[in-house]
C-alpha cells in the first residue's frame, strides 16, 4: 500500500510521572518523523479542560492516565482514526461509543508481557525448587535440611490459567525446561494451545495436579473471586501459586484461611485486591505470602518496550500497512 501523502495529526495524552519512561527521547524523535503534534503533551486532566484540542487531531497517543473513550471525547475528536495505547490494558478505556466509531486501537500489551513473563518464570522456577518454603523453614529451625524433597525443574507440572500474551509467553519460556505445562483457558482454540506447546486442562485438575500454579486470566465477571478454598485447599503439598494478573481472581479471605491452615503453600502475589492491600490485612504478615508491589511489570527503562511499539505501529499507520498489535472489537468484551 502506499504511504500516506500528509503526515497526520497527533495528540500525546498521558500522566507526567511516567511519560519519559514511555515515550523515551529517541521515540518521540521518531513519532515527531511521522506526525505532526497538535499541542505539547497533555495529561488526561489538562485534556478535561480543554477538549476543543481533539478537533484536529488524527491520532491519540497515550499510555498510563489515558483518557476514556466515550461519546463526549468523541464528539470533541471528529476526525479522530486510531488510537495508539503505550500500555497493557485498555478495556478501562474502551467503551460502546468507541467501537461503534470503527476506529483501531493499537494495544502495548505484547511488550509489557516481556517482563511479567520473565518475573513469572523466575517465580515458576523458585517455586518448583521451593526456595521460599525452604527459606522458612531454615530460618525457623536454624538448620539445613539435609535433603529436601522438592519437585525441581524436571518432569514437574506447571499450570497457567489464560493463555493470553503473557500466558503464552510464560509456555514459551517453559518450553526450554524438562516440565510439562498445562493450561486453562475456556477460550482458548485448540490451535492456539497446540501452538503453545500446552495441554488443556479444567481448573480443578490445573490446581489438584500441578507444583506451581500461575495466573494470568482477566478479571471478568465470571473470574472475580474465582480462585477460592476449594481450589485452594486442592494445592499439592508444597505448592506455589502466583498471581501477576489480577489481585480480585483470588478470594482474599478464603486464601488467607487457607494459608494459614497450609503453611507448606506458597503465595507469591505481586497484585492485590485493593492495591495495596488495606494497613490491616494479614497478607502482610503471613508467612507463606510473598508480598511484591506490582513490580512483575514494565518498569523504568523496561516502559521504553511499549513506546517503541508504538512508535513501531505508527509507522505502519503512515505506511497504510497492516497494524499488527490492533485488537479485535470481537473480543474487546474478554480483553484483560
Amino acid at each position: 500500500m502506499s504511504a500516506m501523502a500528509t503526515a497526520p495529526t497527533a495528540l500525546l495524552v498521558m500522566e507526567e510521572e511516567r511519560r519519559a519512561d514511555v515515550y523515551a527521547p529517541e521515540v518521540l524523535t521518531g513519532i515527531s518523523r511521522l506526525v505532526h503534534w497538535q499541542a505539547p503533551p497533555r495529561t488526561r486532566e489538562e485534556l478535561a479542560a480543554a477538549p476543543e484540542v481533539l478537533r484536529d487531531v488524527d491520532l491519540l497517543l497515550t499510555g498510563w492516565g489515558a483518557p476514556v473513550l466515550d461519546a463526549p471525547l468523541l464528539e470533541q475528536a471528529p476526525r479522530l482514526q486510531a488510537v495508539f495505547v503505550a500500555a497493557g490494558s485498555v478495556r478501562h478505556l474502551t467503551t460502546p461509543a468507541f467501537w461503534a466509531r470503527g476506529i483501531p486501537i493499537v494495544s502495548a500489551a505484547a511488550a509489557n508481557a516481556v517482563p511479567v513473563a520473565e518475573f513469572t518464570l523466575a517465580q515458576v522456577l523458585l517455586g518448583l525448587k521451593q526456595t521460599y518454603r525452604i527459606a522458612r523453614d531454615v530460618a525457623s529451625s536454624r538448620r539445613f535440611p539435609r535433603d529436601p524433597d522438592v519437585p525441581g525443574a524436571y518432569r514437574a507440572r506447571v499450570g497457567l490459567w489464560g493463555l493470553g500474551h503473557i500466558g503464552r509467553l510464560v509456555a514459551a519460556h517453559l518450553s526450554r525446561f524438562d516440565v510439562e505445562v498445562v493450561a486453562t483457558d475456556p477460550v482458548a482454540s485448540s490451535d492456539i494451545a497446540r501452538q503453545a506447546d500446552v495441554r488443556l486442562v479444567d481448573m480443578e485438575e490445573l490446581f489438584a495436579t500441578c507444583h506451581v500454579v500461575s495466573l494470568h486470566a482477566p478479571l471478568l465477571p465470571a473470574t472475580q473471586g474465582a480462585v477460592g478454598a476449594v481450589l485452594l485447599n486442592s494445592l499439592r503439598p508444597g505448592a506455589t501459586l502466583i498471581n501477576t494478573a489480577r489481585g480480585a481472581l483470588i478470594d482474599e479471605q478464603a486464601a488467607v484461611q487457607v494459608l494459614r491452615a497450609r503453611p507448606d503453600l506458597t503465595a507469591v502475589l505481586d497484585v492485590t485486591h485493593p492495591e495495596p492491600p488495606a494497613p490491616e490485612s494479614p497478607l502482610f504478615t503471613l508467612p507463606n505470602v510473598v508480598l511484591t508491589p506490582h513490580l512483575a511489570g514494565a518498569l523504568g527503562a523496561e516502559r521504553h518496550r511499549l513506546g517503541q511499539l508504538v512508535l513501531d505501529e505508527l509507522g505502519r499507520f503512515t505506511r497504510s500497512e497492516a497494524l499488527r498489535h490492533a485488537l479485535d472489537p470481537a473480543r474487546a468484551a474478554s480483553l484483560a
